[in-house]
């Protein structure tokens, strides 16, 4: 196990019909207020009006920023900021999933910066300070509830591109299960994917001695395994969602990757597949991650064969090393397949027209991933396994 730290300054309000404390968590952050968030499924379900009433209580001025996009593109961003900077914004209240909370924490981070947001995720400049944010979350996928990520896409380059900053981690995160009661399943299905992925990026790791954040990586996955199913065919089960919910919160706030060196490849070439096409980001997973496994389980065996003896259940009896690993990644293909995600790019109509330019972007600085070093050509073969 490596040396690490662990901090994270994100107040967590978990619990049905939450959203009745949103005032008393906003009112210590100002008064101006800018409400960000996504298409029309937070005024169908009546959430809009329980934020602006709460907001309403506390005597706000709310600026609102909607239509955020499922990959949250720069150029609402810049909007966001230019409402901050001409309203002179205090707070940012993120009301969605994580491409509206990706959004808000590019904003927050842009306002009071001189140059362009584009600018933090290409390394040219690092986050200093940013407005206070905080979110109220209506699905179980990326984490960013907790987190200092940010994701946008700049949509004129065909470009998707992160950034981190402790700075913009959210002030506090509302997490109601009843939220999620109206996800469609689609997105249902692409939330449990991210969140497998997520674990799957800091679980399969070169590290040694590692047990215990290896255990927690586990049960995040079988206890999104257990009850994604359950959500997909009830999405009114309480339980099962709050159980999601908890779960992708989990597997992305820090707590998996103390001690170890993670991968993140995956996620890479994802981004190019999604900057070009806008695809869903779970798809996008569901599709390349069987494929990377199956490239790269040879680099570790054994940390392949546990997972799928711990978390498939896999029996070992009598098989070698390939053979189990080989059957858990099939059993991970299989599980993605069964819940209707997708396992092809072909299904989404992704052909091999731009392989070598995602494959270029995502290696632009050099090789990509821990587990296996990934070049260029790594790359493409990946991406020609998964059409």
């Amino acid at each position: 196990m490596n040396a690490f730290e662990l901090y994270n300054s994100t107040k967590v309000v978990f619990g049905e019909d939450r959203v009745s404390r949103l005032g008393e968590l906003v009112q210590p952050f100002g008064k101006r207020i800018l409400l960000v968030y996504g298409g029309g499924s937070i005024k169908n379900s009546g959430l809009y009006d329980q934020v602006k009433a709460q907001l309403a209580g506390i005597d706000t001025v709310v600026h609102e920023l909607p239509g955020i996009e499922p990959n949250p593109r720069l150029s609402t961003v810049n909007k966001g900021i230019q409402i901050c900077r001409d309203e002179d914004i205090q707070f940012i209240l993120a009301v969605g999933g994580g491409s509206v909370i990706d959004a808000a924490k590019a904003i927050a981070a842009g306002a009071l910066y001189d140059g362009d947001v584009w600018d933090f995720t290409i390394g040219k400049a690092v986050v200093k300070q940013a407005l206070p944010l905080g979110t109220i979350l209506t699905l179980a996928a990326t984490g960013s509830e907790m987190n200092g990520n940010s994701v946008i896409s700049n949509w004129e380059t065909k470009q998707k591109r992160a950034f981190g900053s402790r700075l913009v981690y959210p002030k506090f995160s509302i997490l109601d299960p009843k939220l999620t009661y109206t996800v469609p399943v689609n997105q249902t299905v692409n939330g449990i994917v991210d969140i497998m992925s997520h674990v799957f990026e800091q679980y399969f790791s070169l590290t040694t001695d590692t047990p215990l954040q290896e255990r927690f990586g586990e049960s995040i996955l079988l206890t999104v395994i257990e009850n994604g199913e359950k959500a997909i065919a009830n999405g009114s089960d309480y339980n099962a969602r709050a159980n999601l919910l908890l779960a992708g919160t989990y597997a992305l706030n820090g707590t998996l990757p103390i001690g170890v060196v993670t991968d993140w490849a995956t996620h890479g070439i994802e981004h190019e597949v999604s900057a070009i096409y806008d695809i869903a980001h779970g798809a996008g997973l569901a599709i390349i991650f069987p494929n990377w496994m199956k490239y790269v389980y040879k680099e570790r065996v054994d940390r392949f064969v546990q997972f799928a003896v711990r978390v498939w259940g896999v029996d070992a009896n009598g098989k070698t090393d390939d053979e189990i690993a080989l059957e858990g990644i099939e059993a991970t293909r299989a599980y993605f397949t069964r819940i209707g995600a997708p396992a092809t790019l072909g299904e989404l109509g992704i052909n091999d027209e731009n392989i070598q330019r995602m494959a270029e972007e995502a290696t632009q600085f050099g090789p990509i991933g821990s587990y296996k070093k990934l070049a260029k050509e790594d790359v493409v073969n990946i991406l020609k396994a998964s059409l």
